[in-house]
Protein backbone atom coordinates (compact mmCIF):
# COMPACT_ATOMS: atom_id res chain seq x y z
CA UNK A 1 0.00 0.00 0.00
CA UNK A 2 2.81 2.39 0.88
CA UNK A 3 4.57 1.54 -2.38
CA UNK A 4 1.38 2.25 -4.34
CA UNK A 5 0.95 5.62 -2.57
CA UNK A 6 4.55 6.56 -3.34
CA UNK A 7 4.18 5.66 -7.04
CA UNK A 8 0.93 7.64 -7.22
CA UNK A 9 2.60 10.70 -5.68
CA UNK A 10 5.50 10.49 -8.11
CA UNK A 11 3.10 10.20 -11.04
CA UNK A 12 1.18 13.29 -9.93
CA UNK A 13 4.43 15.26 -9.49
CA UNK A 14 5.60 14.20 -12.96
CA UNK A 15 2.34 15.29 -14.58
CA UNK A 16 2.40 18.64 -12.76
CA UNK A 17 6.00 19.29 -13.79
CA UNK A 18 5.44 18.22 -17.38
CA UNK A 19 2.95 21.03 -17.90
CA UNK A 20 5.54 23.69 -17.13
CA UNK A 21 7.99 24.33 -19.95
CA UNK A 22 11.27 25.99 -19.14
CA UNK A 23 14.59 26.99 -20.65
CA UNK A 24 18.08 27.63 -19.34
CA UNK A 25 19.46 31.17 -19.51
CA UNK A 26 23.23 31.23 -19.11
CA UNK A 27 26.03 33.77 -19.43
CA UNK A 28 29.42 33.81 -21.10
CA UNK A 29 32.61 34.72 -19.25
CA UNK A 30 32.59 37.88 -17.08
CA UNK A 31 28.83 38.46 -17.40
CA UNK A 32 27.13 38.48 -14.01
CA UNK A 33 23.45 37.72 -13.36
CA UNK A 34 22.18 40.22 -10.80
CA UNK A 35 18.39 40.36 -10.59
CA UNK A 36 15.65 38.33 -12.29
CA UNK A 37 12.00 39.36 -12.08
CA UNK A 38 12.78 41.74 -9.23
CA UNK A 39 14.61 39.18 -7.11
CA UNK A 40 18.35 39.08 -6.46
CA UNK A 41 20.23 36.17 -7.98
CA UNK A 42 22.09 34.53 -5.12
CA UNK A 43 25.76 34.26 -5.99
CA UNK A 44 29.23 34.71 -4.54
CA UNK A 45 32.74 35.56 -5.68
CA UNK A 46 33.80 31.93 -5.28
CA UNK A 47 30.63 30.44 -6.71
CA UNK A 48 28.96 32.78 -9.22
CA UNK A 49 25.60 31.79 -10.66
CA UNK A 50 26.18 31.28 -14.38
CA UNK A 51 22.78 29.90 -15.39
CA UNK A 52 19.13 29.87 -14.28
CA UNK A 53 15.98 28.00 -15.28
CA UNK A 54 13.16 30.24 -16.50
CA UNK A 55 9.57 29.18 -17.15
CA UNK A 56 7.97 30.09 -20.48
CA UNK A 57 6.85 33.72 -20.58
CA UNK A 58 8.26 37.22 -20.28
CA UNK A 59 11.03 37.80 -17.74
CA UNK A 60 13.04 40.82 -16.68
CA UNK A 61 16.78 40.21 -16.36
CA UNK A 62 19.51 42.49 -14.97
CA UNK A 63 23.18 41.80 -15.74
CA UNK A 64 26.55 43.52 -15.81
CA UNK A 65 30.09 42.97 -17.03
CA UNK A 66 32.44 42.25 -14.15
CA UNK A 67 35.79 40.80 -15.11
CA UNK A 68 39.56 40.97 -15.06
CA UNK A 69 41.24 42.79 -17.96
CA UNK A 70 44.78 43.88 -18.77
CA UNK A 71 45.94 47.37 -17.83
CA UNK A 72 49.44 47.56 -19.20
CA UNK A 73 51.48 44.86 -17.46
CA UNK A 74 48.95 44.50 -14.64
CA UNK A 75 45.47 43.04 -14.30
CA UNK A 76 42.52 45.07 -13.07
CA UNK A 77 38.83 44.46 -12.45
CA UNK A 78 36.41 46.38 -14.66
CA UNK A 79 32.77 46.55 -13.56
CA UNK A 80 29.98 48.22 -15.52
CA UNK A 81 26.68 49.64 -14.40
CA UNK A 82 23.80 47.13 -14.43
CA UNK A 83 21.91 46.59 -17.69
CA UNK A 84 18.22 45.62 -17.75
CA UNK A 85 16.35 43.83 -20.51
CA UNK A 86 13.26 41.69 -21.12
CA UNK A 87 13.35 38.18 -22.52
CA UNK A 88 10.50 36.04 -23.84
CA UNK A 89 11.28 32.45 -22.94
CA UNK A 90 9.83 29.83 -25.27
CA UNK A 91 11.38 26.50 -24.23
CA UNK A 92 14.69 27.28 -25.93
CA UNK A 93 18.03 27.55 -24.10
CA UNK A 94 20.03 30.74 -24.63
CA UNK A 95 23.27 32.39 -23.55
CA UNK A 96 24.05 36.10 -23.05
CA UNK A 97 27.26 36.91 -24.90
CA UNK A 98 29.64 39.80 -25.57
CA UNK A 99 32.69 40.11 -27.82
CA UNK A 100 35.97 39.03 -26.20
CA UNK A 101 37.28 41.96 -24.15
CA UNK A 102 40.86 41.66 -22.90
CA UNK A 103 42.29 45.12 -22.17
CA UNK A 104 41.05 48.00 -20.02
CA UNK A 105 41.13 50.52 -22.86
CA UNK A 106 39.28 48.16 -25.20
CA UNK A 107 36.64 47.33 -22.58
CA UNK A 108 36.08 50.93 -21.53
CA UNK A 109 35.77 52.10 -25.13
CA UNK A 110 33.29 49.31 -25.90
CA UNK A 111 30.91 50.23 -23.09
CA UNK A 112 31.38 53.99 -23.52
CA UNK A 113 30.10 53.86 -27.10
CA UNK A 114 27.18 51.59 -26.17
CA UNK A 115 27.53 47.87 -25.58
CA UNK A 116 25.86 45.38 -27.91
CA UNK A 117 24.52 42.57 -25.75
CA UNK A 118 23.47 39.46 -27.67
CA UNK A 119 21.37 36.42 -26.92
CA UNK A 120 22.73 33.28 -28.58
CA UNK A 121 20.39 30.29 -28.84
CA UNK A 122 21.43 26.64 -28.94
CA UNK A 123 20.29 26.34 -32.55
CA UNK A 124 22.87 28.97 -33.56
CA UNK A 125 20.47 31.90 -34.04
CA UNK A 126 21.23 35.22 -32.38
CA UNK A 127 19.12 38.08 -31.08
CA UNK A 128 20.27 41.61 -30.24
CA UNK A 129 19.09 42.59 -26.77
CA UNK A 130 17.42 45.94 -26.15
CA UNK A 131 19.00 46.90 -22.87
CA UNK A 132 18.55 49.83 -20.49
CA UNK A 133 21.57 51.00 -18.52
CA UNK A 134 20.50 51.54 -14.90
CA UNK A 135 22.03 54.58 -13.25
CA UNK A 136 22.10 54.90 -9.49
CA UNK A 137 21.96 58.13 -7.52
CA UNK A 138 24.84 58.79 -5.16
CA UNK A 139 27.51 56.72 -3.44
CA UNK A 140 26.51 53.15 -2.70
CA UNK A 141 23.51 53.25 -5.03
CA UNK A 142 24.58 49.94 -6.58
CA UNK A 143 24.98 48.12 -3.28
CA UNK A 144 21.31 47.10 -3.29
CA UNK A 145 20.42 45.94 -6.79
CA UNK A 146 16.91 44.85 -5.84
CA UNK A 147 16.10 48.34 -4.62
CA UNK A 148 17.61 49.96 -7.72
CA UNK A 149 15.52 47.73 -9.99
CA UNK A 150 12.39 48.28 -7.87
CA UNK A 151 12.73 52.06 -8.29
CA UNK A 152 13.12 51.66 -12.05
CA UNK A 153 10.05 49.42 -12.25
CA UNK A 154 7.98 51.74 -10.08
CA UNK A 155 8.89 54.71 -12.26
CA UNK A 156 8.00 52.85 -15.47
CA UNK A 157 4.86 51.07 -14.29
CA UNK A 158 6.29 47.54 -14.38
CA UNK A 159 4.96 44.88 -12.00
CA UNK A 160 5.18 41.11 -11.74
CA UNK A 161 1.97 39.16 -12.22
CA UNK A 162 2.24 35.48 -11.21
CA UNK A 163 6.03 35.73 -11.47
CA UNK A 164 6.12 37.33 -14.92
CA UNK A 165 7.12 40.88 -15.84
CA UNK A 166 4.20 43.01 -17.05
CA UNK A 167 4.57 46.55 -18.38
CA UNK A 168 1.27 48.02 -17.21
CA UNK A 169 1.77 51.10 -19.36
CA UNK A 170 1.86 48.92 -22.48
CA UNK A 171 -1.25 47.08 -21.30
CA UNK A 172 -3.26 50.12 -20.22
CA UNK A 173 -2.14 52.76 -22.74
CA UNK A 174 -2.34 52.46 -26.51
CA UNK A 175 -0.94 54.98 -29.00
CA UNK A 176 -2.25 54.83 -32.58
CA UNK A 177 -0.37 55.71 -35.79
CA UNK A 178 -1.44 59.35 -35.49
CA UNK A 179 -0.04 59.65 -31.98
CA UNK A 180 -3.42 59.67 -30.24
CA UNK A 181 -3.42 58.09 -26.78
CA UNK A 182 -6.19 55.68 -25.82
CA UNK A 183 -6.63 54.25 -22.34
CA UNK A 184 -7.10 50.48 -22.62
CA UNK A 185 -7.28 47.56 -20.22
CA UNK A 186 -9.69 47.02 -17.36
CA UNK A 187 -10.05 49.26 -14.31
CA UNK A 188 -7.87 47.01 -12.13
CA UNK A 189 -4.98 47.21 -14.61
CA UNK A 190 -5.27 50.99 -14.75
CA UNK A 191 -5.32 51.23 -10.94
CA UNK A 192 -2.18 49.09 -10.75
CA UNK A 193 -0.42 51.26 -13.32
CA UNK A 194 -1.13 54.54 -11.52
CA UNK A 195 -0.33 53.00 -8.12
CA UNK A 196 3.12 51.88 -9.30
CA UNK A 197 3.81 55.40 -10.58
CA UNK A 198 2.72 57.10 -7.35
CA UNK A 199 5.17 58.40 -4.76
CA UNK A 200 5.31 56.92 -1.25
CA UNK A 201 3.31 59.92 0.04
CA UNK A 202 0.66 59.50 -2.66
CA UNK A 203 0.38 55.75 -1.98
CA UNK A 204 -0.14 56.45 1.72
CA UNK A 205 -2.84 59.02 0.97
CA UNK A 206 -4.57 56.56 -1.37
CA UNK A 207 -4.56 53.81 1.27
CA UNK A 208 -6.12 56.18 3.82
CA UNK A 209 -8.75 57.23 1.28
CA UNK A 210 -9.53 53.61 0.37
CA UNK A 211 -9.84 52.64 4.05
CA UNK A 212 -12.34 55.46 4.69
CA UNK A 213 -14.68 54.36 1.91
CA UNK A 214 -17.04 51.43 1.81
CA UNK A 215 -16.57 49.54 -1.46
CA UNK A 216 -18.99 46.70 -0.72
Amino acid sequence: MKRFALLTSLAIMTLATAGVQAATLSTSKNIELLVIDGKKVESSYWSPTESVELADGKHQVVIRFDGEVKNGSKNTIYTTRPYLFDINVADKDAKIVLPTLTTLSQTKAYFDRGADWTLEYTDGTKEALKTVELKGDGFGSYSNMEELVAKYNSKHGIVFEQGYAVDLQEVAVKVDDEGKIQITGDSLTQLKMWYTKASAKEKKAFKIWAAEHDFN
